[in-house]
């Protein structure tokens, strides 16, 4: 596994729970990057990373997926979102949150960025281009 450590072995079956339980935003989200749909990258879901369960998560780029629901508007729940943020980025992981509405109300958004966003980070650097790709622009 890259930068993250598996989840702890007490969440196991609280994570086949929410596997069975998902959100209507969450199952919708899963059919579209299951099985390398998006830019042949794996996704887990309702994956452990430490002492946290993230909604999705992709190893190959260091990726994490929350799917906010309205609880996530709660004061109390901002705060335990912001220092679980603050964690995973600890770890070099990056987090991007999408809510449930704009999810189901707006899916091809949802996906249009979330593809955008893991192009922007995964550009080739122009140094690693081939030696013949350089000349070609003189």
């Amino acid at each position: 596994m890259s930068r993250a450590r598996r989840g702890v072995k007490q969440n196991r079956e609280l994570k086949r729970q929410l596997r069975t339980e998902m959100t209507n935003a969450e199952t919708r989200l899963w059919a579209k990057i299951r099985a390398k749909q998006i830019q042949s990258l794996r996704f887990r879901r309702q994956h452990g990373i430490r002492p946290y369960i993230v909604d999705f998560y992709c190893s190959e780029r260091s990726l994490v997926i929350e799917v906010d629901g309205d609880i996530h508007a709660d004061q109390n729940q901002i705060v335990r979102d912001r220092q679980r943020e603050v964690y995973l980025r600890m770890l070099g992981l990056e987090v991007i949150r999408y809510r449930n509405d704009d999810i189901l109300n707006n899916l091809e958004g949802v996906l249009e960025d979330l593809s955008k966003r893991l192009l922007r980070n995964y550009l080739p650097s122009p140094l690693l281009t081939k030696e013949g790709d350089r000349g070609a622009s003189r």
